[in-house]
Order: C-alpha cells, then sequence, then structure tokens
C-alpha cells in the first residue's frame, strides 16, 4: 500500500456515492458582524495505472461552534464510493470511504457554506502560577508538550521568553504570535507538509502550516497549552458580497489561558468572520484535510482547489 496525502469518536452515520450532507440551520442573512461564506476544496489524484483498492479520510466538513455555524456541508467522491462520517479523537467530523474498482483518478471534493463571526466575549484569564500547577498540566498534558513538528530549540524558546518579560499569559500568548512573524516570511511552495519547526526557524520562511507550528511550539514551551486549528481564510477584508478567492488551506493557533484564544500568526490578526474552522490538534498531523492508502501503479501527482466565496 502506498500513501497518499493532499501536501500541504462519535456515532457516525453511513452516506451513498454523491457524499455526506449536513444542514444545521436555514439561512437567513446573517448579523453585521457575521459572514456567509462558501468554501469548495477539491483534491484530484492521478495515478499511473489502475488501483485496485485505496482507503482514505477526509476532513473538509467545518466545526459548528459559538461562532460558527455550517449551514450545509458535502463531500462528493470520484469514483461512486460509500462514505462514513466520525468525529475523531480531537472533535473534527471525518469522512472515511475505501474503494475497491479499478481507478486511475480519485477526486474528492468538500462544499460548505458556513456563517462565522468574531470569537465570543472574554473569559477569565489566569496567570503563570495556575498553569504551572498540576491539575492544569493534567488537563492539557497532550497541549504542552512537543510534538516532531513543533519542538523548538532551546535558545529559540528562550529568545521568545525574553521578548514575553513580564507579560501576563493572555498577553504573551499574542506576542509570541507577533514574535514568530517579525522572523519568518511567509513564501508559498517554500515547504511540505514533512517541514518541522525548527527547519522553517532557520529558513526564516515558509508557509501558515509553518508558522502556525512555530508558534505553537514555543507556546507549549512557555508553559501555554496551545493546539494547531485547520481551516480556510477569505483573505480580503473588504470583500463584498460575491466576492470569491482561489487559494490553499490556511492554519492559525489557539491557547488556552482560562479559556481558549485564537490568534491568526501568519496575518497577525484575530480570528474572526473570514476564518472557517475545519478542526484542530496538536500538529498538522492530526488534521490534514486529505489522507489515505492506495494499492497499485505509483501516483503521478495531485492537484488541490480551494474556492473561499462571500455569500453575504
Amino acid at each position: 500500500m502506498s500513501p497518499q496525502s493532499q501536501g500541504q469518536s462519535a456515532s457516525g452515520q453511513v452516506q451513498t456515492s454523491s457524499g455526506q450532507t449536513q444542514v444545521q440551520r436555514s439561512g437567513t442573512r446573517p448579523p453585521g458582524d457575521r459572514w456567509r461564506l462558501q468554501v469548495v476544496h477539491r483534491t484530484r489524484f492521478r495515478y499511473g495505472g489502475p488501483v485496485r483498492s485505496s482507503y482514505n479520510e477526509a476532513r473538509l466538513t467545518p466545526e459548528n461552534s459559538t461562532r460558527q455555524t455550517t449551514l450545509r456541508s458535502r463531500v462528493e467522491i470520484e469514483p461512486a464510493a460509500t462514505a462514513f462520517a466520525y468525529r475523531d479523537y480531537w472533535g473534527a467530523t471525518v469522512t472515511a470511504f475505501d474503494l475497491h474498482t479499478p481507478h486511475t483518478e480519485l477526486v474528492v471534493t468538500g462544499t460548505s457554506i458556513v456563517e462565522a463571526g468574531p470569537e465570543p466575549g472574554e473569559h477569565d484569564h489566569v496567570g503563570w502560577s495556575v498553569l504551572r500547577g498540576d491539575r492544569v498540566r493534567d488537563q492539557f498534558g497532550e497541549l504542552l508538550g512537543p510534538t516532531a513538528l513543533t519542538e523548538m530549540a532551546d535558545d529559540v524558546v528562550e529568545a521568545a521568553r525574553a521578548a514575553v518579560g513580564d507579560a501576563y499569559p493572555h498577553e504573551a500568548g499574542t506576542i509570541v504570535c507577533r514574535f514568530v512573524r517579525e522572523h519568518m516570511e511567509y513564501l508559498s511552495g517554500s515547504t511540505n507538509v514533512k517541514t518541522n519547526a525548527m527547519q522553517a526557524w532557520h529558513s526564516a520562511q515558509g508557509v501558515c502550516q509553518d508558522i502556525s507550528h512555530v508558534t505553537v511550539g514555543l507556546l507549549r514551551a512557555l508553559g501555554l497549552p496551545a493546539r494547531y486549528v485547520s481551516g480556510y481564510l477569505h483573505p480580503k477584508r473588504e470583500a463584498g458580497v460575491g466576492h470569491t478567492v482561489t487559494g490553499e488551506s490556511h492554519a492559525w493557533v489557539e491557547w488556552w489561558d482560562g479559556g481558549w484564544c485564537s490568534f491568526d500568526p501568519t496575518n497577525s490578526t484575530d480570528v474572526g468572520p473570514r476564518h472557517v474552522t475545519l478542526g484542530r490538534g496538536r500538529d498538522y498531523g492530526d488534521v490534514p484535510p486529505f489522507k489515505g492508502i492506495f494499492s497499485g501503479p505509483g501516483s503521478e501527482g495531485h492537484t488541490v482547489t480551494v474556492e473561499v466565496t462571500r455569500l453575504a
């Protein structure tokens, strides 16, 4: 079996070959501080000959939360396959499917309509003494330790610590985000999904995945529980209704200081109505939009297109 990836549990339900559809709420016009966005995410694999079988997972269904409501979501698979939807350990919706008829191409398309807004109100922020306590360390142990993609060298951690100084944890999170962005340039195509945080840091460039990995690694090293967030972004702050952008998946970070705080370090901005959340994890490896394995000739490559349109 060969792996295939995009290159960047709750009880389930069986769906037909047309994919998965979820309707949470009828669509009325969103309030002024919320955007309604349509996301179309298409991944196409081509193989060097007929593939006999493949086993796949897609994380293309946006979440429902206090900030975001998914009005419609559908995952379509070509060639036709029966899909099974479940919620993974980290809370993301996974569409799992396998194919056992010969095929030379696989196309997976996720189409969603989402209403998104700013993060809901403030929470009570805790101090460093609480974060260093056994209760927090027990509760968030998985989000405090390094992973292969997020581990940072001691000298970089100390530089971040110096930048934070005596700041309270809440402010420290934002300081770390800006510290990373000041050092790293966003450069599309400069890294791949296997690039780790220190490799990206040494090159001083990367994509949103790398900037988020470095940020998560430093937040954890300083004692803030932190997680990687996978999703989408409409990059045009002043976009009008009907404005479509073609881009890629996006990533940002969250840290816990008595409640969860979110920030987009790549764009040095708060997470708000232009952001659509798919899922969270320790790093990219927990929430890839697509991954799978197949049996047959090697892959000739794949393409990914993401279109985000403001509907209201």
